[in-house]
Formats: C-alpha cells, structure tokens, sequence
C-alpha cells in the first residue's frame, strides 16, 4: 500500500511475487499492520483500503496467487499451481470496540486475527506492555468468543504473557502463534516459553518459528540457530504442531520506513537478521539444511504440512 500510494503501480508483482515463487511458498498470510499514525478511528479505513488491495493483487494476479476462505480452498488453490493467500489482522486496532465488526471483517475474507500487536488496544495488553499485567479486558473476552464463534483463527504471536494464559482458559477453538521462537533458546520477550508452547499445542493449534534475528540468538544469527528453535519447539509442542513464520522485515524497513511506535521492543538502527535468510527467495536455503537436520518427512511437516493441515482443518 505505502508504494502504491507513491506511484509504484503493481508493487507486489515487482517485488514480492518472483522471490515466493523462487523459495518455493504454497501459503502466505497477509497480516494488515496498524502503523502508529493509523491508531484509533483512522486503523479501520486503512484496513479496508488494505484489504482493497488484497483483492485487486488477487485479481491482477490470478494466474499465480488467490485468496483462501474455506479450507477446500487451499488445496485447489495450490494443486493449481498458485500461492494460497490467507488475510489476517495483526492487532485489534480496526475492530476498536465494535465486535460487530469481527463479523464484518469475516466477510470481507478476514480468516485470522489477534487482539495486539506489542501496543496496548481494548481487547487486551501486547507484550509490550509489561508492566501492567493485564489479562484480557472484558470486550477481549467476548472478543475471543465471537472469533470462536465465526471460525475466525486466534493468534497470540504479540499478545502479553497474562494475555496467552487467559486465551488458553477460555478459547473453545484451537489457536496459533504464527511467528514466535523459543525463549529458551533467546530470552527475548517476544518469544514463547515452553510452557506457551505447550499450551497453543495443547489447544490444537500450531507455533511458527520466527527467522528475525533478534529473536534467534544474541549473537550472528544463523540458519542453524533457526533450526535449533524449530527443533526445540517440536520437543516441547510435538513436531506435527511446529511450523515457519518467518517475519521477513528487511525489505520492509528499506522500502516503507514503517512508523511503529515506542513498543517495537527493538531499536530500528539495530535490525538483526540471519545472513542467508532474509527474504522468500531463502527459503531454498532453509530446506536444505532441514533436511540434513530433520530429514525428509519431518522437514516437509515443518515446512508446509503442519500449517496447510491445520488450515484445512479449522477454516470453514
């Protein structure tokens, strides 16, 4: 959208949709992102326009990439030859205190969503805020049922420790975290503990390992950092609950100058990432050194299985 705006007709056929194709992706979320200028009433026009955008992608490209709303769509869709193209929401920010419009935004082909980004919004504390404790509020509560109750998928990937405990007492559905690591391993706070793990595992939904440095490792991130997470990840989830979320952001942070905030939790001057793993096109990379550590059939689970299995199995 920000290159669109500035004049750039078909960004994602310029930029984006040859390096999916070279790494290979089956299926990609469109998580829509409140940039700080856009909190409060403004977040949901900006994500109308964003979903807007969604759809004229899909239609301009429909040879290569279509959007997922029920679960028999994923397997048409890639059996096509085309990228399966899932919308989400990354904070509750659109929504505001209207959870009428959760089931507007489930009409307009919104199949995944969580209540925060790092930032506090009504719903609920990210984990940015930690200092406040906080739990779900009253609306995040009825939030998660009304989710429950579209079919809408949960994710907790930015969502407060307190926050991921309350979910895991009073979601009915199984929910996700889509690009988190191990804290374990990294004791970075947007990471989950094993416990975490354990308890998205448990709901029956999926942890995806997150590739941005910072939370790999302290040092020189490198794939085998990233895989030790994977790793990790399975032994405390189980390896059919382990995925790749990977939150590629260095083209982001050159292209768009995105205005986040004070909660970003790590210094934009400062932006880490694994050398050989930065963008779709890496994930070439990736898969061989999976299957050295992994071996085929759990290195396929990894990469594409667990996550499709899931979606076929909670989209309507």
């Amino acid at each position: 959208m920000h290159r669109k705006e500035r004049g750039t007709p078909d960004p994602f056929g310029d930029d984006w949709l040859t390096g999916l194709q070279a790494g290979g992706v089956v299926f990609q979320v469109l998580p829509i992102f409140t940039e700080e200028q856009f909190v409060g009433e403004a977040a949901l026009r900006r994500t109308l326009e964003i979903i807007g955008l969604a759809r004229e992608i899909a239609a301009r490209h429909s040879d290569d990439v279509a959007i997922v709303e029920c679960g028999d769509d994923i397997d048409r869709i890639i059996q096509s030859g085309r990228i399966a193209l899932l919308i989400a929401l990354e904070g509750a920010e659109p929504i505001g205190s209207s959870l009428s419009l959760l089931d507007t935004a489930w009409r307009l082909g919104v199949r995944m969503a969580s209540l925060t980004w790092n930032r506090r919004t009504m719903m609920a504390d990210g984990i940015g805020e930690t200092d406040t404790g906080g739990r779900l509020t009253s609306l995040g509560v009825e939030a998660v049922k009304e989710m429950n109750r579209l079919g809408m998928v949960l994710d907790i990937s930015h969502l407060s420790a307190p926050g991921v405990e309350h979910v895991s007492q009073i979601a009915n559905r199984p929910f996700v975290a889509t690009h988190s690591s191990c804290r374990a391993l990294c004791d970075h706070p947007r990471n989950l503990t094993d416990e975490q793990m354990r308890a998205v595992a448990a709901s029956g939904g999926f942890v995806a390992m997150n590739a941005f440095g910072a939370f790999v490792s302290t040092a020189d991130p490198t794939l085998e950092d990233f895989i030790d997470h994977i790793e990790h990840a399975a032994s405390q989830a189980g390896e059919s609950r382990v995925a790749i979320g990977a939150d590629f952001v260095e083209d982001l942070f050159r292209m768009v100058d995105p205005v986040l905030g004070r909660q970003l939790l790590v210094s934009p001057q400062d932006l880490s990432a694994i050398r050989d793993f930065k963008a779709p096109a890496h994930y070439a990379n990736l898969s061989k050194r999976l299957v050295m550590r992994l071996g085929l059939e759990q290195a396929t689970r990894i990469a594409s299985g667990n996550m499709l299995d899931f979606f076929r199995a909670n989209l309507p």
